[in-house]
């Protein structure tokens, strides 16, 4: 039998509403990918997918925007739900798992946003072997086009770095071009390095402005890619694996994003 101390626990950001998905006002980890009538009406849930393939373990979700639905839609689960109750970053998601993290004897979580719904559970597995050398390990992938997404900065087989594409677009031709791996937003971690490091990333907001209700407003928020930062600052192994394809980690943040989903689920399915 599986003990405790075997299994890994996972946390699955789905607090947001997601801003890009025009003329949809709900929680977008509870679209369909079994659409009827509209992208937007159907069945199997985003989140309901991702979940069924997370590995055997404690689950919590993120809750904030339509918290009684994404509680509804996950209700075959058994899963924890934890508040955040501003949305002030992929790092105060975290923060707001913190009770849950607490209370669970397994050593090894898994984080991920809660609109990626084909990682494999081989691809979650591989991710968890390489806690054995690594403290954090950072799901990257290969698109043809690296558009706007975060990349990882490698050294010797560790990451470095993951640099913003802010930041990173203004890098020389032959730099930008080396830049192969983005990030996913999916990571495995410690239970050591967790409890470690979340004090200091809740120490640590940033300030960022943002419009609220038309004015440029100052909030704090929190990032999990800090987390990295202070990981390689203090000496600690970050590693990494590459998903065999793109379409694994891809988010379902927008309408053609939606249609493509719904599209590679029928074809899973034939």
């Amino acid at each position: 039998m599986m003990s405790s101390l075997d299994k890994t626990a996972s946390i699955i950001m789905a607090a947001g509403r997601g801003s890009r998905m025009k003329g949809y006002s709900g929680n977008k980890t509870l679209l369909p990918l079994i659409p009827e009538d509209s992208p937007y009406l159907g069945s199997q849930p985003i989140l309901v997918n991702l979940m069924s393939r997370l590995p055997v373990g404690p689950k919590a979700i993120i809750v904030n925007h339509c918290k009684e639905d994404v509680r509804a839609a996950a209700a075959g689960f058994d899963a924890s739900f934890c508040d955040q109750p501003a949305l002030n970053g992929t790092g105060g998601a975290i923060l707001a798992a913190q009770s849950f993290i607490q209370a669970q004897a397994c050593q090894t979580f898994v984080i991920t946003m809660g609109d990626v719904p084909f990682v494999k559970k081989e691809t979650y597995a591989r991710m968890i072997s390489l806690l054995s050398e690594n403290e954090i390990v950072i799901l990257g992938f290969c698109p043809e086009d690296k558009k706007k997404y975060g990349v990882l900065e490698i050294e010797s087989g560790n990451v470095t770095k993951i640099t913003e594409w802010k930041y990173w677009k203004d890098y020389p031709e032959e730099t930008k071009r080396s830049l192969s791996v983005c990030n996913s937003g999916i990571y495995a971690v410690t239970r050591e390095a967790l409890e470690t490091y979340l004090p200091i990333l809740a120490s640590r907001p940033q300030i960022v402005s943002k419009e609220i209700d038309g004015r440029m407003t100052d909030i704090e928020e929190f990032f999990i890619t800090y987390l990295i930062e202070y990981m390689v600052a203090d000496g600690l192994s970050v590693g990494y694996l590459v998903a065999e394809s793109e379409i694994e980690t891809m988010g379902v943040d927008d309408p053609d994003a939606l249609k493509m989903a719904q599209e590679l689920y029928r074809g899973e399915r034939s």
